[in-house]
C-alpha cells in the first residue's frame, strides 16, 4: 500500500508570514495540530501546536490553555526580557521531513518513528500534494493485513483460480503472507505464488504449498 492512498488531498497550510494569533485560530477551527508551511508553492517547512508550546514554555508564558493567548485579545504574562514569537516562520521545523507520494506505507511508518514526527507532508514532482498523519499509519496497518487475507482468498484462490478458499491455509502479518495447502500441480502452485506476490499490500510471501504431480518438464 502507497502513502498516496490514505494520505489526506485536502491540505491546510499556512506560509511563513502567518502570524501565529492566526495560526491559532486556524488551528482551534479545523481541529487539528499542525501544517506544513508553504511560500510559492514550494514546502519550506511544518509548524504544529508543540512548536508553539516550545516557544511558549522558553519565554514561560502562562495561560489557562496552550493556545489560549494565540486567541484572545489581551496580553499574556511572559518574561519582559523574551520576545514572543509574532509569525509562523519563527517557531516553524525547517526544513521539513517530507516522503514521497508512491512510498510504502511502512516506509513512511519508519521514517516517522526514526524522526520522532507525527505528520509528513506528501510530494509528487515536488509538489505538495497530501499529508499522512501517525493516526492515518495505524489505520491503514489495522485494516491492511484483514484486506490482504481476504483479497487472497476471495479474487485470487476463488477468483482467479477457481479453488476453494477453506481447502488453503492462509494468514497475514505486517504484510508477509503465509499460504498453505494442497493443489494438483506444481505449476498451479507457482502460479498461485506469483498471483500472491501481486496483490496489493504484500511485503512477501512465504509459501508450504504442496502438489500432486510435478509438472514442470511436461
Amino acid at each position: 500500500m502507497k502513502v498516496r492512498e490514505i494520505m489526506t488531498t485536502d491540505v491546510v497550510s499556512a506560509s511563513p508570514s502567518t502570524s501565529l494569533s492566526e495560526f491559532g485560530r486556524l488551528l482551534t477551527t479545523r481541529r487539528i495540530s499542525g501544517v506544513p508551511v508553504v511560500e510559492d508553492g514550494a514546502l519550506v517547512g511544518v509548524v504544529s501546536e508543540g512548536d508553539i508550546l516550545e516557544d511558549q514554555t522558553r519565554r514561560r508564558v502562562s495561560r489557562h490553555t496552550p493556545l489560549d493567548w494565540l486567541v484572545t485579545t489581551g496580553h499574556p504574562r511572559t518574561d519582559p526580557t523574551h520576545r514572543h514569537a509574532a509569525t509562523v516562520a519563527e517557531v516553524m521545523t525547517a526544513p521539513a521531513i517530507s516522503v514521497d507520494a508512491d512510498v510504502s506505507v511502512r516506509d513512511a511508518a519508519a521514517i516517522m518513528v526514526g524522526r520522532n514526527v507525527n505528520r509528513l507532508p506528501v510530494l509528487e514532482a515536488g509538489r505538495l500534494v497530501g499529508i499522512v498523519t501517525r493516526s492515518d499509519l495505524v489505520r491503514a496497518y489495522l485494516r491492511e493485513d484483514g484486506d490482504i487475507e481476504r483479497s487472497i482468498r476471495e479474487d485470487v484462490i476463488r477468483g482467479t483460480m477457481w479453488l476453494d478458499p477453506d481447502a488453503f491455509q492462509v494468514s497475514v502479518a505486517n504484510g508477509v503472507v503465509r499460504i498453505g495447502g494442497t493443489v494438483d500441480r506444481r505449476s498451479t502452485a507457482t502460479i498461485i505464488e506469483k498471483l500472491v506476490n501481486l496483490v496489493e499490500g504484500v511485503d512477501g510471501v512465504v509459501s508450504s504449498l504442496a502438489w500432486e504431480t510435478d509438472d514442470r518438464h511436461l
